[in-house]
């Protein structure tokens, strides 16, 4: 019976046997500074701010082309893209930069420094309601119940640790930063290309040929083999479409060139989708007069955003935006591997510069009274219900 029963068992376990394997997921690229997207497992990478990593699902994805819209003086459009390069000198990428205004070295000198120490500290305490002191009479400003509530959660923050921080008081060491390689182009340094035969104005067609062969020499299209692991170039094209790019799109309501930028955007996207490289264009939105052609422009792009600054303007003297140093709108967000994109839970966005940090933020405004207490006057609040219409103090029996 027990021989029976071994017998048993040796052809029970020959039999489990089955031809049944375990699918395993394919191996994905491993670059420093690049991680796959929760929601549709596209490479992505960081854009140096990481509250704006989660405005637009997570970071940006590789091969894609991410559009900025200037404010009115071109402040914080230009700290956003040097976020952007400061992120990929810190994770060795490649840079190539553009600018026609301001020479790339000056850009690249005005790098903000990464912050080491202070990045776990902040992870901590950001997300955690702090308690309230409940000795100090201070600290209770509405009504008791409310009192040990948590605060309302404007910080955009996600649970993965993604992208680094940087101090914009201070500049990056010239070390750190010469240790990345950057490719730049400067249109007054550039020969004039011949552009017979070319839709695009000079200097649009330079700067694209330019693209090009820094993205074959490298072998970012893998036409050849790197020569060290795999990598990513990060491109920075500041203020495209305005006059030093030799563009009239910003000057007439029916420019001549008003295609030039549209088809470099079109071509641009092209050498990217083929590529391991990434763009953030800066365009003067608010100098496009023809609305037409900025909204083919924003279509052309993958993710676009505009910044509306306060400066100048009558939000800037607000006591509502008295926090706040302008508005953030996300214009388009893209969908990648998947029928719908990744819609931002909250439209209301702000951005402010404290002393070290820009940071974008839900738009909260705490109630203002002092608006409605300006409409009564001090008399009539001391007499409270003794008040007649007459405006008498005294009581009338």
């Amino acid at each position: 019976m027990a021989a029976l029963e071994k017998g048993m068992a040796r052809h029970t376990g020959v039999s489990n046997t089955t031809s049944f394997q375990k699918k395993s997921r394919s191996k994905l690229v491993s670059i420093p500074g690049t991680r796959p997207s929760v929601q549709n497992g596209q490479l992505i990478v960081s854009t140096g701010v990481t509250s704006l990593d989660y405005v637009i699902g997570g970071g940006l994805a590789v091969g894609t082309l991410l559009l900025v819209e200037e404010d009115r003086y071109d402040n914080y459009s230009r700290m956003l893209l040097k976020y952007f390069l400061a992120e990929g000198v810190v994770c060795g990428h490649e840079l190539f930069l553009a600018s026609a205004r301001d020479h790339p070295d000056e850009i690249m000198q005005e790098l903000p420094s990464p912050i080491v120490d202070d990045v776990a500290s902040r992870k901590i305490g950001e997300g955690q309601p702090q308690p309230c002191d409940t000795e100090n009479p201070d600290t209770m400003k509405i009504a008791w119940r409310y009192q040990n509530q948590p605060r309302v959660q404007t910080t955009l923050a996600s649970s993965l640790r993604f992208g680094h921080y940087y101090d914009v008081s201070k500049t990056m060491e010239p070390e750190v930063r010469q240790a990345a390689k950057c490719h730049t182009f400067y249109p007054l340094q550039e020969t004039p290309a011949t552009t017979e035969s070319s839709l695009l104005p000079s200097p649009y067609h330079a700067l694209l040929k330019s693209i090009q062969a820094v993205i074959h020499k490298e072998g970012f299209d893998g036409s050849t083999p790197q020569s060290k692991v795999r990598n990513v170039l990060r491109l920075g094209l500041h203020s495209l479409g305005s006059v030093l790019w030799r563009d009239d799109l910003c000057c007439k309501d029916n420019p001549a060139h008003c295609h030039a930028l549209t088809t470099f955007l079109y071509a641009l996207r092209g050498l990217l989708r083929t590529s391991l490289s990434v763009a953030m264009v800066t365009v003067p939105s608010h100098l496009i007069q023809n609305r037409t052609v900025m909204g083919r422009i924003i279509r052309l792009s993958d993710t676009a955003i505009a910044l509306e600054s306060f400066r100048g303007s009558e939000q800037e003297t607000s006591p509502l935006y008295k926090d706040y140093h302008g508005l953030l709108h996300v214009r388009q967000v893209p969908c990648l591997n998947c029928l719908t994109c990744e819609v931002p839970n909250t439209k209301d966005l702000a951005f402010k510069l404290k002393k070290k940090q820009f940071t974008i933020e839900r738009l909260h405004l705490p109630p203002d009274l002092s608006e409605t207490v300006s409409r009564v006057s001090k008399p009539e609040l001391a007499a409270g219900c003794g008040t007649t219409a007459t405006g008498n103090k005294h009581l009338d029996f």
